[in-house]
């Protein structure tokens, strides 16, 4: 069970990773979110797509090799925890998001959720 979690998260932030590499603006675009400045393209591929791919190969190995699945798991659950501790704070803080923003929070939190029960399972 939990190396096919890992797979399947592999190929989640390949599929991320890669459309954010090759389209950080119409990625971004899509969550309605405006990427300006002399360094913002630059920034949203390092960010999202260069982590995400880094991500992925972690995930991937995670998922072959029994002896990177703690660590995987252990990335996994605090990648995706700080996405929902930030998000927590732009709650609190009254910011809006659109549609698509809550749906990456609700995947996020899910993702959380999943890793977190698995490295305590293996812990």
């Amino acid at each position: 069970m939990t190396r096919i979690f890992l797979l399947l998260t592999a190929l989640m932030f390949l599929a991320f990773g890669g459309w954010s590499i090759t389209n950080p603006a119409g990625m971004t675009a899509q969550l309605g979110v405006d990427v300006g400045g002399i360094s913002g393209i630059f920034e949203m591929r390092g960010i999202y797509g260069g982590v995400s791919l880094g991500a992925a190969a972690l995930c991937l190995m995670g998922g072959l090799k029994e002896r990177f699945e703690f660590a995987a798991l252990c990335f996994v659950a605090t990648y995706m925890g700080g996405y929902i501790l930030g998000r927590a704070a732009s709650f609190a803080y009254g910011d809006s998001a659109a549609s698509a923003n809550w749906g990456f929070a609700a995947y996020e939190l899910i993702m959380f959720v999943i890793s977190a029960a698995l490295v305590a399972r293996k812990a």
